[in-house]
């Protein structure tokens, strides 16, 4: 264990303690914002970065709870200081939020780092913002504490327990098919999302803020306490108390995303029914941390690991609130606890173990017993072959049984707009074996790799009473979303990949349960379709979206920054002060 801190240890002390001019400008700036010397001597200078904004309905809440942060920290003896971070409105950001996800990492590594910071609470939860932040923290190496904005209330619509995004697919399904009128339609939209907080389905944000916490990057169970609950402003203000004795402990992020924890958060992530999107943060988060987790060990606790976790999109009925009351994310890890490293640390100073023997379920049909599974195999798997030769991505436990082994043929898209137009015609010559193909979506080609991977499906087919189809792409899709959609198809169609070549007619074949994915075109017509392929222009001449472009990975590598990625170069050091 580390020795524990005195104030001459701190980090701030470099701004604060020095008796020069510096140190002079410094603390007289900080008296003219009205703070006096015994707001920050001898004590911890906490950052609250904070990804509040307007326009952020998952986070709405967050700037009430900076000031439950700062109550804790104070009582606690720190000084709080609220650094704003941009915000990923899941929403509202086009492309798409995973365009920025590396930005928001960037901008928490160089906040901490360029301000006279000792220690951090993270406050996120909409989709990109939980990876973000904490692919940040990992490269910054200061103690971290992560605040989960926590999950919505459940919908509700005439007497209808909505989900958010899974029945927003559902019904505009069948919206297209003619069953819900204008009126309902607007109905429907004022009752899916009631209150602020991340999405209540087992989506991206529920997911990452889970695996975070698996991490131990929270206080044990946060993750799953309902933004809307009293029990949050609670948990906001243990955070600022328990942050500023993580600086005091030195807790920094390394001794909390261990490989050990890694894997742990992957077996929880299956357990849960977890979105397709938790691979590709995860990786990047592992990376960051000099872990060499990959897309096989996703797949390996996949076959050993069964969803118990009866929440929507994997499960047939309960949503997030309903998980928090049958014991949460503890529940969860009780049910998994042979299979977890009892003895690693958690953020609250405790080992795992220790949290595992105060933990309870108290309703098994929401956190299911290992004999009583929903789906004997995990969340995920990964399938390789002639159309993804590093691997692609399906979630079999929420597509159709019967598309798990499947042959037929593609009908390919290049773009999304040609792909919407055709499935909304009512003549489109589709029958349900066709393979629906949507490519150049990928990270370089959306750009950003939108959630676009779960492809409506056309509306002759909706008419005749179809609701899922095979589906491929080298998109993301959201993981509220659910069916037969294959993902993240690596390489992308935009460098070259296997999916460029692809043709409408061409057979295409899938068996998940031997994790294939394979194009039946002869390889003399493939290498003919290669000599004769270009590759598109640049979708960005300038700015931020052309640095990404040049320096983005592909989604079996976690689509970090090569620059970003801890074995670029050597590690940064702290900055001068003269």
């Amino acid at each position: 264990m580390s020795a524990r801190k005195t104030p001459a240890d701190l980090r701030s002390a470099r701004w604060y303690g020095h008796d020069d001019l510096r140190g002079f400008g410094h603390r007289s700036r900080t008296m003219q914002m009205g703070y006096a010397p015994e707001d920050w001597e001898g004590r911890p200078v906490v950052a609250i970065v904070n990804t509040w904004s307007d326009i952020n309905p998952c986070h709405a809440h967050f700037r009430d709870r900076a000031e439950w942060v700062k109550r804790g920290i104070l009582q606690a003896g720190g000084f709080p200081l609220e650094l704003p971070a941009i915000s990923l409105a899941e929403n509202f950001v086009k492309p798409t939020t995973m365009l920025y996800r590396n930005f928001l990492a960037m901008e928490t590594e160089e906040l901490i780092r360029s301000h006279p910071i000792d220690g951090a609470v993270l406050m996120g939860g909409c989709d990109k913002t939980t990876p973000g932040l904490i692919l940040g923290a990992i490269s910054a190496g200061v103690p971290a504490i992560y605040l989960p904005a926590g999950p919505m209330l459940r919908g509700n619509w005439k007497g209808h327990v909505l989900g958010s995004g899974s029945d927003t697919w559902k019904f505009w399904d069948e919206r297209r098919a003619g069953r819900i009128s204008k009126e309902e339609w607007v109905e429907i939209e004022g009752g899916i999302a009631r209150s602020y907080g991340h999405c209540m389905t087992m989506g991206t944000a529920s997911t990452m803020t889970a695996i975070a916490d698996t991490l131990g990057l929270c206080l044990p169970g946060a993750s799953s306490v309902p933004a809307p609950d009293s029990g949050h402003p609670r948990m906001s203000a243990a955070c600022g108390r328990r942050i500023v004795e993580m600086v005091w402990e030195d807790m920094t992020p390394d001794r909390l995303v261990t490989l050990s924890a890694c894997r742990d958060a992957i077996t929880v992530a299956m357990a849960m029914g977890c979105s397709t999107n938790a691979i590709i943060h995860l990786i990047a988060m592992a990376r960051r941390a000099g872990h060499a987790i990959g897309l096989d060990d996703f797949d390996a606790a996949s076959r050993t690991t069964p969803v118990l976790a009866n929440i929507r999109p994997s499960g047939d009925r309960y949503l997030m609130e309903d998980f928090f009351y049958a014991g949460g994310l503890p529940g969860l890890w009780k049910r998994l606890e042979d299979r977890l490293d009892r003895g690693r640390l958690m953020a609250s100073g405790e080992t795992l173990g220790t949290v595992l023997d105060r933990a309870e379920v108290y309703d098994d049909d929401v956190i299911r017993p290992l004999d009583q599974a929903i789906y004997e195999e995990g969340a995920l798997a990964v399938l390789r072959g002639t159309l993804a030769p590093d691997g692609c991505v399906i979630k079999p436990s929420a597509c159709a049984a019967h598309l798990r082994v499947h042959r037929g043929p593609a009908l390919v898209f290049d773009d999304y707009p040609s792909m919407k137009a055709a499935t909304d015609d009512p003549d489109l010559d589709v029958t349900p074996d066709h393979v629906l193909v949507l490519r150049n979506a990928g990270p370089l080609g959306g750009p950003g790799m939108p959630e676009w991977g779960m492809l409506p499906i056309p509306v002759r087919l909706l008419r005749e009473g179809v609701r899922d189809m095979l589906r491929i792409s080298d998109a993301r899709m959201s993981g509220t979303s659910y069916g037969a959609c294959i993902l993240h198809v690596a390489p992308e169609a935009h460098v070259g990949g296997p999916l460029a070549l692809l043709r409408s007619g061409d057979m295409v074949s899938v068996n998940v349960p031997e994790r294939r994915i394979d194009m039946e075109v002869a390889e003399h017509e493939l290498a003919r379709r290669r000599a004769a392929w270009a590759p598109p222009p640049p979708r960005y001449g300038r700015g931020y979206g052309w640095m990404a472009a040049q320096h983005m990975g592909q989604a079996d590598t976690g689509c970090d920054f090569d620059y970003l990625t801890t074995d670029f170069g050597a590690a940064v050091p702290e900055p001068d002060i003269h």
